[in-house]
């Protein structure tokens, strides 16, 4: 009835009747789809990351050269919390341009770096990674935490030196484009992946 009435309404009240029914649809199966996959990854097994919160508040006051919002401290509450659990992480940050979503990264890039493991960032710019490189190397340097970039630009003996520094764990964080997941790359103990979503989402 639905389609017959969006594509020949018999009137005004019907084809009104026939859009609503089919947006409720379109909804409802989108909605279906989430919750099976959610469902799904609840059942696989993530790293239940063992977080000393007073140590970690007191490397963040340390590193961050301004106070948290109540929202932000809000968002790493939650972001923590779903760390802590053993199904795998899969949560989206939004915010407009300067609401601190670099800020609330770091902090999760913290928690699994004091937790001994390492993480990446992905950008889909190379400049946006090189805003995300230097952001977090200025963060993380004074807290004796290695940073390194994986950009396709880089000469062959940068790209080795990334490359021998993620293998071999001593870098802790790494950030970079798709570079970072081309063969050749690896990780001696990969915990978190944070993706700068910016061009898809527009925010």
């Amino acid at each position: 009835w639905c389609l017959s009435q969006i594509h020949q309404p018999d009137s005004e009240e019907a084809r009104t009747e026939a859009r609503k029914r089919l947006v409720f649809e379109e909804f409802f199966y989108l909605q279906v789809a989430l919750a099976l996959k959610r469902g799904e990854s609840l059942q696989e097994l993530g790293i239940e990351f063992q977080m000393d919160e007073p140590s970690l508040w007191s490397s963040i006051h340390k590193m961050l050269p301004f106070e948290l919002t109540g929202a932000q401290r809000r968002v790493i509450g939650e972001i923590w919390s779903d760390m802590k659990m053993q199904a795998p992480m899969n949560r989206l940050v939004q915010g407009d341009v300067g609401s601190g979503k670099t800020a609330v990264a770091a902090c999760a890039i913290l928690a699994a770096v004091q937790d001994g493991y390492q993480t990446v960032m992905m950008a889909p710019t190379e400049i946006l990674a090189e805003q995300h490189y230097a952001n977090l190397k200025k963060l993380f340097e004074p807290l004796g935490i290695e940073v390194v970039q994986l950009v396709g630009k880089l000469t062959a003996a940068q790209k080795k030196r990334a490359y021998d520094l993620t293998a071999s764990g001593k870098a802790q964080v790494a950030v970079g484009t798709h570079a970072l997941i081309q063969e050749g790359v690896s990780f001696a103990n990969l915990g978190l992946a944070v993706i700068d979503e910016q061009h898809r989402f527009g925010v």
